[in-house]
């Protein structure tokens, strides 16, 4: 059996930068939608990134793939990781708040132990890794606090919408694993996600939204879209295959537990926003939770 992929400090560093390129695009997310469909966004936000990922592999002096198998599988990335779970959340997010679709987003690592359980020999669920995922998960919804939880009843299939998009997060994370072990470079297959995401989404922002029927976007909306586009998306998914190919998928999933610590550092700095008891003792149960899942404490 191989050895199971551990955290080290560039791991980390890489997931910090993730935690700040995905921590503002719950931000972004809502604000784009004020002038764009979802499924446009969704279009937007990928149709924006692909250039500038092949910009990127070109200046690496690195190839796209010529042979169709390839291809194929970059296909069924691209759909499990971004196009599918991009539709619904986009969607959810016109019903949620930011700060309960934090919540739900952070589901994504528990997915993915549970998936990574199944389908790879290396990644296995253990007591500790169990026990980290369930305090990371609890340290949000302290962190968030019971304001997030008032409207749950009142948009169900939203919520249903954002939880199945997490466990497409979770099985593609354990694919994209897979497509590392191939001749595909992170940068490749990062590169290959996103442009094949943006060609199954031209067609279903075509048939569905009908962008030339809508109103003019205003300006904040459009920058949100390019914001979404590039630091969002092209550079932060360079981070998440690289840290796959480094340090397994479900340590890069743990970027979930601290995009919601981002935002309120961010809320606080930029907006004045108030550190409350709840964030304090949210933020130190994610901490410990990051730590049982590093092995750390065990370590200690």
């Amino acid at each position: 059996m191989s050895q199971s992929p551990k955290l080290d400090g560039t791991s980390w560093a890489m997931i910090g930068i993730m935690s700040l390129l995905w921590g503002s695009a719950f931000l972004l997310i809502e604000v784009g939608l004020r002038s764009f469909a979802p499924n446009t966004l969704v279009f937007l936000r990928m149709g924006i990134a692909a250039p500038v990922m092949l910009l990127f592999l070109a200046f690496m002096k690195e190839r796209m793939p010529r042979d169709w198998r390839s291809w194929q599988q970059l296909f069924v990335l691209g759909a499990l990781n971004a196009a599918l779970p991009f539709i619904l959340f986009f969607w959810g997010q016109q019903y949620l708040d930011s700060g309960y679709a934090s919540i739900l987003n952070a589901t994504t690592p528990l997915w993915g132990v549970v998936v990574a359980h199944f389908l790879t020999d290396d990644e296995k669920a253990t007591p500790s890794r169990i026990a980290g995922v369930l305090l990371g998960l609890a340290g949000i919804i302290v962190m968030v606090g019971p304001d997030a939880m008032k409207g749950v009843s009142n948009s169900l299939l939203a919520q249903i919408a954002c939880l199945v998009s997490t466990l497409f997060y979770g099985y593609a994370a354990i694919y994209a694993r897979k497509l590392g072990q191939t001749n595909m470079t992170p940068m490749v297959v990062a590169t290959g996600q996103a442009t094949t995401a943006a060609l199954i989404m031209l067609p279903v922002m075509l048939w569905f939204d009908r962008p030339w029927e809508g109103p003019i976007p205003t300006l904040e909306s459009v920058l949100a879209a390019l914001a979404l586009g590039v630091p969002a998306t092209a550079i932060a998914y360079l981070f998440y295959f690289k840290t796959i190919d480094r340090a397994g998928a479900t340590s890069a999933m743990l970027v979930a537990f601290i995009m919601p610590v981002v935002a309120i550092i961010l809320g606080i700095t930029f907006l004045g926003e108030m550190l409350t008891s709840g964030q304090i003792a949210g933020t130190l149960l994610i901490a410990l939770g990051l730590l049982v899942l590093d092995g750390r404490l065990k370590r200690g």
